[in-house]
Protein backbone atom coordinates (compact mmCIF):
# COMPACT_ATOMS: atom_id res chain seq x y z
CA UNK A 1 0.00 0.00 0.00
CA UNK A 2 1.32 3.43 -0.96
CA UNK A 3 2.18 5.80 1.86
CA UNK A 4 -0.24 8.62 2.56
CA UNK A 5 1.20 11.89 1.28
CA UNK A 6 0.52 14.64 3.82
CA UNK A 7 1.31 18.29 3.14
CA UNK A 8 2.08 20.70 5.98
CA UNK A 9 1.58 24.44 5.73
CA UNK A 10 2.74 26.29 8.82
CA UNK A 11 2.55 29.98 9.54
CA UNK A 12 1.31 32.68 11.82
CA UNK A 13 -1.81 33.14 9.64
CA UNK A 14 -2.40 36.60 11.07
CA UNK A 15 -4.81 36.48 9.31
CA UNK A 16 -5.06 33.54 6.93
CA UNK A 17 -5.81 34.70 3.38
CA UNK A 18 -6.50 33.37 -0.11
CA UNK A 19 -2.79 33.33 -0.94
CA UNK A 20 -2.33 30.68 1.76
CA UNK A 21 -5.37 28.74 0.61
CA UNK A 22 -4.42 28.78 -3.06
CA UNK A 23 -0.82 27.79 -2.27
CA UNK A 24 -2.02 24.77 -0.26
CA UNK A 25 -4.48 23.71 -2.96
CA UNK A 26 -1.93 24.10 -5.73
CA UNK A 27 0.68 22.11 -3.82
CA UNK A 28 -1.88 19.41 -3.11
CA UNK A 29 -2.72 19.13 -6.81
CA UNK A 30 0.84 19.37 -8.17
CA UNK A 31 2.48 17.05 -5.62
CA UNK A 32 -0.54 14.71 -5.50
CA UNK A 33 -0.98 15.12 -1.75
CA UNK A 34 -3.80 13.33 0.02
CA UNK A 35 -4.38 16.29 2.33
CA UNK A 36 -2.70 19.39 3.71
CA UNK A 37 -2.46 20.12 7.42
CA UNK A 38 -2.77 23.88 8.00
CA UNK A 39 -0.79 24.54 11.17
CA UNK A 40 -1.13 27.96 12.83
CA UNK A 41 1.81 28.79 15.10
CA UNK A 42 1.20 28.97 18.80
CA UNK A 43 4.17 30.91 20.14
CA UNK A 44 6.53 31.55 17.22
CA UNK A 45 10.12 32.36 18.23
CA UNK A 46 10.56 35.13 15.67
CA UNK A 47 7.38 37.18 16.06
CA UNK A 48 5.78 39.32 18.78
CA UNK A 49 2.47 41.14 19.09
CA UNK A 50 0.51 38.62 17.07
CA UNK A 51 -3.23 38.01 17.39
CA UNK A 52 -4.20 35.47 20.10
CA UNK A 53 -3.81 31.88 18.95
CA UNK A 54 -7.45 30.94 19.49
CA UNK A 55 -8.64 33.78 17.24
CA UNK A 56 -6.20 32.73 14.52
CA UNK A 57 -7.32 29.11 14.98
CA UNK A 58 -10.99 29.99 14.48
CA UNK A 59 -10.16 32.02 11.38
CA UNK A 60 -8.12 29.13 9.94
CA UNK A 61 -11.01 26.74 10.59
CA UNK A 62 -13.48 29.12 8.93
CA UNK A 63 -11.22 29.66 5.91
CA UNK A 64 -10.56 25.93 5.38
CA UNK A 65 -14.10 24.70 6.07
CA UNK A 66 -15.21 24.75 2.43
CA UNK A 67 -11.92 23.47 0.99
CA UNK A 68 -11.64 19.73 0.41
CA UNK A 69 -8.34 18.33 1.65
CA UNK A 70 -7.35 21.28 3.85
CA UNK A 71 -7.30 20.22 7.49
CA UNK A 72 -6.62 22.66 10.34
CA UNK A 73 -4.15 21.22 12.86
CA UNK A 74 -3.56 22.43 16.45
CA UNK A 75 -0.21 20.70 16.99
CA UNK A 76 1.64 23.98 17.64
CA UNK A 77 -1.14 25.82 19.46
CA UNK A 78 -1.64 23.01 21.98
CA UNK A 79 2.06 22.63 22.75
CA UNK A 80 3.30 24.94 25.49
CA UNK A 81 6.32 27.19 25.19
CA UNK A 82 8.23 28.26 22.09
CA UNK A 83 7.94 25.69 19.31
CA UNK A 84 10.22 25.25 16.31
CA UNK A 85 9.56 23.52 13.00
CA UNK A 86 11.79 20.62 13.99
CA UNK A 87 9.50 20.03 16.98
CA UNK A 88 6.39 20.17 14.83
CA UNK A 89 7.77 17.76 12.24
CA UNK A 90 8.94 15.34 14.94
CA UNK A 91 5.48 15.30 16.52
CA UNK A 92 3.74 14.83 13.17
CA UNK A 93 6.17 12.04 12.30
CA UNK A 94 5.08 10.28 15.49
CA UNK A 95 1.40 10.96 14.80
CA UNK A 96 1.59 9.75 11.20
CA UNK A 97 4.37 7.11 11.21
CA UNK A 98 3.31 5.57 7.89
CA UNK A 99 2.92 8.87 6.02
CA UNK A 100 5.33 10.81 3.84
CA UNK A 101 5.49 14.46 4.96
CA UNK A 102 5.79 17.44 2.61
CA UNK A 103 6.43 20.88 4.06
CA UNK A 104 5.09 23.74 1.90
CA UNK A 105 7.14 26.94 1.90
CA UNK A 106 7.65 30.04 -0.19
CA UNK A 107 10.83 30.38 -2.22
CA UNK A 108 12.01 33.18 0.06
CA UNK A 109 11.85 30.76 3.00
CA UNK A 110 14.08 28.32 1.12
CA UNK A 111 16.92 30.79 1.53
CA UNK A 112 16.34 30.96 5.29
CA UNK A 113 16.26 27.21 6.01
CA UNK A 114 19.94 27.22 6.97
CA UNK A 115 19.02 29.47 9.93
CA UNK A 116 16.32 27.16 11.28
CA UNK A 117 16.99 25.32 14.50
CA UNK A 118 18.37 21.81 13.83
CA UNK A 119 17.85 22.41 10.13
CA UNK A 120 19.88 19.33 9.13
CA UNK A 121 17.45 17.21 11.15
CA UNK A 122 14.56 19.08 9.52
CA UNK A 123 15.91 18.09 6.10
CA UNK A 124 15.61 14.42 7.06
CA UNK A 125 12.04 14.69 8.32
CA UNK A 126 10.24 15.95 5.21
CA UNK A 127 10.33 16.89 1.56
CA UNK A 128 10.12 20.63 0.95
CA UNK A 129 7.65 21.85 -1.66
CA UNK A 130 8.87 25.30 -2.67
CA UNK A 131 6.30 27.70 -4.12
CA UNK A 132 7.51 30.51 -6.43
CA UNK A 133 7.18 33.35 -3.97
CA UNK A 134 10.40 35.34 -3.63
CA UNK A 135 10.93 39.06 -3.51
CA UNK A 136 14.62 39.31 -2.67
CA UNK A 137 16.34 36.48 -4.54
CA UNK A 138 17.08 35.66 -8.17
CA UNK A 139 16.23 32.30 -9.77
CA UNK A 140 19.96 31.52 -9.89
CA UNK A 141 20.32 32.12 -6.13
CA UNK A 142 17.33 29.89 -5.40
CA UNK A 143 18.64 27.13 -7.64
CA UNK A 144 22.08 27.27 -6.03
CA UNK A 145 20.54 26.96 -2.56
CA UNK A 146 18.33 24.08 -3.69
CA UNK A 147 21.41 22.23 -4.99
CA UNK A 148 23.34 22.89 -1.77
CA UNK A 149 20.55 21.57 0.45
CA UNK A 150 20.06 18.56 -1.82
CA UNK A 151 23.76 17.69 -1.50
CA UNK A 152 23.26 17.79 2.28
CA UNK A 153 20.58 15.10 1.98
CA UNK A 154 17.52 17.32 1.67
CA UNK A 155 14.65 16.71 -0.74
CA UNK A 156 13.62 19.96 -2.40
CA UNK A 157 10.91 20.14 -5.07
CA UNK A 158 10.29 23.43 -6.87
CA UNK A 159 6.60 23.99 -7.64
CA UNK A 160 5.40 25.68 -10.85
CA UNK A 161 2.19 27.27 -9.51
CA UNK A 162 1.38 30.93 -10.08
CA UNK A 163 1.47 32.69 -6.69
CA UNK A 164 -1.41 34.91 -5.63
CA UNK A 165 -0.28 38.39 -4.65
CA UNK A 166 -1.53 38.54 -1.07
CA UNK A 167 0.08 39.73 2.15
CA UNK A 168 -1.16 39.48 5.72
CA UNK A 169 0.67 42.73 6.49
CA UNK A 170 -1.18 44.56 3.70
CA UNK A 171 -4.50 42.99 4.70
CA UNK A 172 -4.09 44.16 8.30
CA UNK A 173 -3.44 47.70 7.05
CA UNK A 174 -6.47 47.56 4.74
CA UNK A 175 -8.73 46.32 7.53
CA UNK A 176 -7.59 49.10 9.85
CA UNK A 177 -8.23 51.70 7.13
CA UNK A 178 -11.62 50.26 6.14
CA UNK A 179 -10.45 49.38 2.64
CA UNK A 180 -11.61 46.36 0.59
CA UNK A 181 -9.75 43.09 1.14
CA UNK A 182 -10.35 40.95 -1.97
CA UNK A 183 -7.74 38.37 -0.94
CA UNK A 184 -9.33 37.79 2.47
CA UNK A 185 -12.09 35.16 2.73
CA UNK A 186 -15.47 36.69 3.55
CA UNK A 187 -15.75 34.46 6.60
CA UNK A 188 -12.44 35.75 7.99
CA UNK A 189 -13.30 39.39 7.32
CA UNK A 190 -16.60 38.93 9.15
CA UNK A 191 -14.84 37.40 12.14
CA UNK A 192 -12.40 40.31 12.24
CA UNK A 193 -15.20 42.88 12.06
CA UNK A 194 -17.35 41.25 14.73
CA UNK A 195 -14.41 41.06 17.15
CA UNK A 196 -12.70 44.29 16.13
CA UNK A 197 -9.37 42.74 15.14
CA UNK A 198 -6.57 44.54 13.28
CA UNK A 199 -7.77 48.04 14.09
CA UNK A 200 -11.36 47.48 12.97
CA UNK A 201 -14.12 48.90 15.10
CA UNK A 202 -15.64 46.11 17.21
CA UNK A 203 -19.18 45.66 15.94
CA UNK A 204 -20.63 43.35 18.61
CA UNK A 205 -19.93 43.96 22.28
CA UNK A 206 -20.46 40.31 23.22
CA UNK A 207 -18.23 39.05 20.40
CA UNK A 208 -15.72 37.16 22.56
CA UNK A 209 -18.41 35.16 24.34
CA UNK A 210 -20.53 34.63 21.22
CA UNK A 211 -17.68 33.48 19.01
CA UNK A 212 -16.53 30.97 21.62
CA UNK A 213 -20.06 29.62 22.08
CA UNK A 214 -20.81 29.38 18.37
CA UNK A 215 -17.48 27.74 17.58
CA UNK A 216 -18.09 25.15 20.31
CA UNK A 217 -21.71 24.54 19.28
CA UNK A 218 -21.25 24.22 15.52
CA UNK A 219 -19.21 22.19 13.07
CA UNK A 220 -16.46 24.07 11.25
CA UNK A 221 -18.56 24.22 8.08
CA UNK A 222 -21.59 25.51 9.96
CA UNK A 223 -19.45 28.07 11.78
CA UNK A 224 -18.10 29.31 8.44
CA UNK A 225 -21.63 29.40 7.01
CA UNK A 226 -22.79 31.41 10.02
CA UNK A 227 -20.08 34.01 9.47
CA UNK A 228 -20.93 34.21 5.77
CA UNK A 229 -24.65 34.66 6.54
CA UNK A 230 -23.88 37.44 9.03
CA UNK A 231 -21.74 39.17 6.39
CA UNK A 232 -24.45 38.84 3.73
CA UNK A 233 -27.21 40.01 6.08
CA UNK A 234 -25.16 43.09 6.91
CA UNK A 235 -24.60 43.83 3.20
CA UNK A 236 -28.28 43.39 2.36
CA UNK A 237 -29.25 45.67 5.24
CA UNK A 238 -26.91 48.33 3.89
CA UNK A 239 -28.35 47.97 0.38
CA UNK A 240 -31.94 48.28 1.59
CA UNK A 241 -31.19 50.94 4.20
CA UNK A 242 -31.98 48.75 7.18
CA UNK A 243 -30.23 48.53 10.57
CA UNK A 244 -27.01 46.66 9.76
CA UNK A 245 -26.12 45.60 13.31
CA UNK A 246 -29.51 43.95 13.92
CA UNK A 247 -29.27 42.10 10.62
CA UNK A 248 -25.72 40.98 11.42
CA UNK A 249 -26.68 39.70 14.87
CA UNK A 250 -29.65 37.78 13.47
CA UNK A 251 -27.43 36.29 10.77
CA UNK A 252 -24.74 35.37 13.26
CA UNK A 253 -27.15 33.54 15.57
CA UNK A 254 -29.63 32.15 13.04
CA UNK A 255 -28.15 28.62 13.19
CA UNK A 256 -27.04 28.57 16.84
CA UNK A 257 -29.21 25.48 17.44
CA UNK A 258 -28.51 23.81 14.08
CA UNK A 259 -26.12 21.15 15.35
CA UNK A 260 -28.22 20.05 18.30
CA UNK A 261 -29.76 16.57 18.02
CA UNK A 262 -33.41 16.70 16.96
CA UNK A 263 -34.54 15.19 20.27
CA UNK A 264 -32.81 17.96 22.18
CA UNK A 265 -34.43 20.63 20.02
CA UNK A 266 -37.79 18.96 20.50
CA UNK A 267 -37.32 18.89 24.26
CA UNK A 268 -36.51 22.62 24.30
CA UNK A 269 -39.56 23.46 22.21
CA UNK A 270 -41.95 21.32 24.23
CA UNK A 271 -40.58 22.39 27.62
CA UNK A 272 -40.96 26.07 26.76
CA UNK A 273 -44.07 25.64 24.58
CA UNK A 274 -42.40 27.31 21.62
CA UNK A 275 -44.59 25.74 18.95
CA UNK A 276 -47.49 23.33 18.53
CA UNK A 277 -46.67 22.77 14.85
CA UNK A 278 -46.02 19.02 14.62
CA UNK A 279 -44.62 19.26 11.07
CA UNK A 280 -42.06 21.72 12.38
CA UNK A 281 -41.32 19.66 15.49
CA UNK A 282 -40.55 16.56 13.43
CA UNK A 283 -38.06 18.28 11.09
CA UNK A 284 -34.47 18.95 12.15
CA UNK A 285 -34.06 21.03 8.97
CA UNK A 286 -36.78 23.41 10.16
CA UNK A 287 -37.01 23.19 13.95
CA UNK A 288 -33.58 24.72 14.58
CA UNK A 289 -35.06 28.12 13.68
CA UNK A 290 -37.53 28.13 16.57
CA UNK A 291 -35.08 26.47 18.96
CA UNK A 292 -32.40 28.91 17.82
CA UNK A 293 -34.53 31.93 18.61
CA UNK A 294 -35.03 30.59 22.12
CA UNK A 295 -31.29 29.99 22.58
CA UNK A 296 -30.44 33.41 21.14
CA UNK A 297 -32.49 34.90 23.97
CA UNK A 298 -31.65 32.52 26.81
CA UNK A 299 -27.99 31.69 26.05
CA UNK A 300 -26.78 34.70 24.08
CA UNK A 301 -28.83 37.40 25.81
CA UNK A 302 -30.59 38.82 22.74
CA UNK A 303 -33.74 40.68 23.75
CA UNK A 304 -34.64 42.43 20.50
CA UNK A 305 -37.97 40.83 19.46
CA UNK A 306 -37.41 41.65 15.79
CA UNK A 307 -34.05 39.88 15.74
CA UNK A 308 -35.53 36.86 17.52
CA UNK A 309 -38.47 36.78 15.08
CA UNK A 310 -36.11 36.85 12.10
CA UNK A 311 -34.22 33.85 13.52
CA UNK A 312 -37.45 31.98 14.29
CA UNK A 313 -38.86 32.22 10.75
CA UNK A 314 -35.71 31.90 8.65
CA UNK A 315 -36.48 28.32 7.58
CA UNK A 316 -40.17 28.46 6.60
CA UNK A 317 -40.81 32.14 6.13
CA UNK A 318 -44.05 33.62 7.34
CA UNK A 319 -46.87 35.75 5.93
CA UNK A 320 -46.31 39.41 6.85
CA UNK A 321 -42.55 38.85 7.02
CA UNK A 322 -40.67 42.02 7.89
CA UNK A 323 -37.76 43.24 5.83
CA UNK A 324 -35.38 42.02 8.54
CA UNK A 325 -37.01 38.58 8.34
CA UNK A 326 -36.49 38.58 4.57
CA UNK A 327 -32.88 39.69 4.86
CA UNK A 328 -32.00 36.80 7.17
CA UNK A 329 -33.97 34.31 5.07
CA UNK A 330 -32.16 35.42 1.92
CA UNK A 331 -28.72 35.70 3.52
CA UNK A 332 -29.03 32.06 4.53
CA UNK A 333 -29.79 31.10 0.92
CA UNK A 334 -27.29 33.24 -0.99
CA UNK A 335 -24.21 33.64 1.23
CA UNK A 336 -20.99 33.40 -0.79
CA UNK A 337 -19.82 29.97 0.42
CA UNK A 338 -23.07 28.31 -0.73
CA UNK A 339 -22.60 25.53 -3.28
CA UNK A 340 -24.24 26.37 -6.58
CA UNK A 341 -27.89 25.46 -7.15
CA UNK A 342 -30.31 26.33 -9.98
CA UNK A 343 -31.87 29.50 -8.55
CA UNK A 344 -28.84 30.85 -6.68
CA UNK A 345 -27.52 33.47 -9.10
CA UNK A 346 -30.90 34.98 -9.92
CA UNK A 347 -31.85 35.07 -6.23
CA UNK A 348 -28.63 36.97 -5.52
CA UNK A 349 -29.45 39.47 -8.25
CA UNK A 350 -33.05 39.94 -7.13
CA UNK A 351 -31.96 40.40 -3.51
CA UNK A 352 -30.17 43.59 -4.51
CA UNK A 353 -33.33 44.95 -6.15
CA UNK A 354 -36.33 43.71 -4.17
CA UNK A 355 -36.39 41.62 -1.01
CA UNK A 356 -39.97 40.51 -1.70
CA UNK A 357 -39.24 39.35 -5.24
CA UNK A 358 -36.08 37.57 -4.15
CA UNK A 359 -37.82 35.69 -1.32
CA UNK A 360 -40.69 34.71 -3.61
CA UNK A 361 -38.36 33.48 -6.34
CA UNK A 362 -36.31 31.54 -3.78
CA UNK A 363 -39.36 29.93 -2.20
CA UNK A 364 -40.81 28.98 -5.57
CA UNK A 365 -37.50 27.33 -6.42
CA UNK A 366 -37.60 25.47 -3.10
CA UNK A 367 -41.14 24.31 -3.90
CA UNK A 368 -40.00 22.74 -7.17
CA UNK A 369 -37.03 21.09 -5.50
CA UNK A 370 -39.10 19.63 -2.65
CA UNK A 371 -41.84 18.38 -4.95
CA UNK A 372 -39.24 16.79 -7.24
CA UNK A 373 -37.99 14.86 -4.22
CA UNK A 374 -41.51 13.62 -3.49
CA UNK A 375 -41.85 15.56 -0.24
CA UNK A 376 -44.37 18.12 0.97
CA UNK A 377 -43.51 21.77 1.53
CA UNK A 378 -44.25 23.12 4.98
CA UNK A 379 -47.70 24.78 5.02
CA UNK A 380 -46.29 28.05 6.36
CA UNK A 381 -44.01 28.34 3.36
CA UNK A 382 -46.97 27.79 1.02
CA UNK A 383 -48.89 30.49 2.88
CA UNK A 384 -45.90 32.81 2.62
CA UNK A 385 -45.70 32.25 -1.14
CA UNK A 386 -49.38 33.13 -1.55
CA UNK A 387 -48.93 36.25 0.56
CA UNK A 388 -45.88 37.35 -1.46
CA UNK A 389 -47.73 36.78 -4.74
CA UNK A 390 -50.49 39.07 -3.51
CA UNK A 391 -48.14 42.01 -2.95
CA UNK A 392 -48.23 44.70 -5.68
CA UNK A 393 -44.43 44.92 -5.96
CA UNK A 394 -44.12 41.20 -6.75
CA UNK A 395 -46.67 41.34 -9.55
CA UNK A 396 -44.86 43.66 -11.97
Amino acid sequence: MAKERIGIMGGTFDPIHLGHIEMAKAAMAEAKLDRVLVVPSGNPPHKTGITPAEDRWKMVCAACAQENGLEPCRVEIDRGGVIYTVDTLSILKENYPKAELFYIIGADTLMELKNWRSFQQVLQLCTFLVCPRAWHYTPAQLNDERKRLTEMGGSIVMMTMEPLDASSTDIRADLAAGRPTPTLPVTVREYCGVKGLYGMQRRIDQADEWMDKLFAALTAKRFAHTLAVAHTARQLARTHQMHMRRAEIAGLLHDCAKCLPLKEMQAICRLHQLTADEALIESSNLLHSVAGAYLAASEYGVQDPDVLHAIACHTTGQPQMTQLDMIVYLADKIEPTRADYPTLNKTRLLAQLSLEKAVLYSMEGTTKYVKKGGKALHPTTLETIQWLRSLPQTNN
